[in-house]
């Protein structure tokens, strides 16, 4: 019953970030993203609803993995925690203020903050770490994507 419970705790964690996140971007898909200049590469829209839903589902798990230990390594759960912080902050910069350049700047810090929670979650559960692999390789890509926006606009 236990495991039960951490599971949906690591579920609710990892979605609410999601929820919250696509509060501050839905408004702005049709307005001020959809006016901006963006590059070659740029991903249709519909993409990102089903990557980012993959996505915040093996964060869960993974944090499900680390949550689950016998002896709880609080460094690793505050670093995922606050990983998930700068992904919502990314989101909120980008879209809500429309600041593509303080995005670009909280999405590298949002990506050494994810190699981090990658390095301490390898001494836990080599499992969890791999699981945040597509994530970070993501956000390397978003963060390319984002570079390219803040260079065209």
């Amino acid at each position: 019953m236990k495991k039960i419970l951490w599971f949906v705790l690591s579920i609710v964690i990892c979605f609410s970030t999601s929820f919250f996140g696509s509060q501050v971007t839905m408004p702005a898909i049709n307005g001020w993203y959809a006016n901006i200049n963006k590059p070659f590469f740029n991903p249709p829209n519909w993409v990102f609803a089903p990557v980012w839903t993959l996505l915040f589902f093996l964060m869960a798990i993974s944090l499900y993995l680390i949550l689950i230990q016998p002896k709880k390594n609080i460094k690793a759960i505050i670093l995922f925690i606050t990983q998930l912080i700068f992904n919502f902050l990314w989101s909120f910069t980008f879209f809500y203020l429309q600041n593509p350049l303080l995005a670009f700047i909280n999405i590298l810090v949002l990506i050494a903050l994810v190699f981090l929670t990658y390095k301490e979650f390898i001494k836990i559960n080599k499992t969890a770490s791999i699981l945040l692999l597509p994530y970070l390789a993501w956000i390397s890509f978003a963060s390319i994507l984002n570079l390219a926006i803040v260079l065209l606009n």
